[in-house]
């Protein structure tokens, strides 16, 4: 693998989204219209530009559609492959653990709905230096745009809890990781599971690495997070063609 060429992504796209309805109600969250594009076209642009060639779509509520609409990633110049969940929603570490075999052995996971501008390369080559099968990214969000879940200090996780935090937690999981194909021996396989409960059990046997992120993250999960993104796409196209 060349040093522009990247690991291949896997992005997490199974979950009802619940929390956009009624936009989410005959749609996959990944196809929600942002600025007159699927949000999933957004984000492989965005994945193309990082030197992404490889791209599994683990996919499970109203997946097909996003199949229809991606196809084989042609289009954007990546290779695409989907994962099914099947009849039952395997979770953020049991689709990972269905999909591992089209992974290799080692890969980005990104989160369906989380837009990030960020360095892939710099966090590709901290994973290979840290030796760990897991790498986190955090960032210093101080409870700014979601609830910070991470307390972080001297360049590592001390704890990550997204469910019970404390005023300590100054960072939040970014929403992008890299993972070893070791890293999802312990997930059972066709049963659902949960890639934070993943991350806190590597946390705790020292076995997840770290990476802060210098930018914001995009989401969305929420129709705040949608209207921050379409803001921040507003900004950034009107800041080109201004060039």
């Amino acid at each position: 693998m060349s040093q522009r060429e990247q690991l291949p992504v896997a992005i997490l796209a199974g979950g009802l989204a619940t929390r956009l309805r009624p936009l989410t109600e005959t749609i996959p969250k990944a196809l929600v219209d942002v600025e007159g594009t699927p949000f999933i076209s957004l984000q492989l642009e965005l994945l193309r530009r990082q030197h992404i060639r490889e791209v599994v779509i683990c996919a499970g509520y109203l997946g097909e559609m996003i199949q229809g609409t991606i196809d084989d990633g042609r289009a954007f110049d990546l290779h695409v492959q989907y994962s099914f969940d099947g009849p039952q929603l395997l979770g953020t570490a049991g689709t990972l653990r269905k999909a591992r075999a089209l992974l290799g052995e080692a890969f980005f996971v990104l989160y369906g709905d989380s837009y990030l501008p960020c360095d892939y390369a710099a966090i590709r080559s901290a994973f290979i230096a840290s030796g760990q099968p897991a790498l986190m990214t955090v960032y210093r969000n101080d409870g700014r745009w979601d609830r910070s879940n991470v307390r972080f200090a001297a360049g590592k996780i001390e704890r990550y809890d997204k469910r019970s935090t404390d005023p300590t937690m100054r960072h939040i999981d970014y929403g992008l990781g890299v993972l070893s194909r070791a890293a999802l021996d312990d997930v059972p396989l066709d049963q659902p599971s949960d890639l934070a409960v993943l991350y806190q059990h590597l946390l705790a046997r020292g076995r997840l690495a770290a990476f802060e992120v210098p930018d914001r993250f995009y989401e969305i999960g929420s129709f705040e997070g949608l209207a921050e993104l379409r803001q921040h796409l507003q900004i950034a196209g009107s800041a080109s063609h201004g060039r």
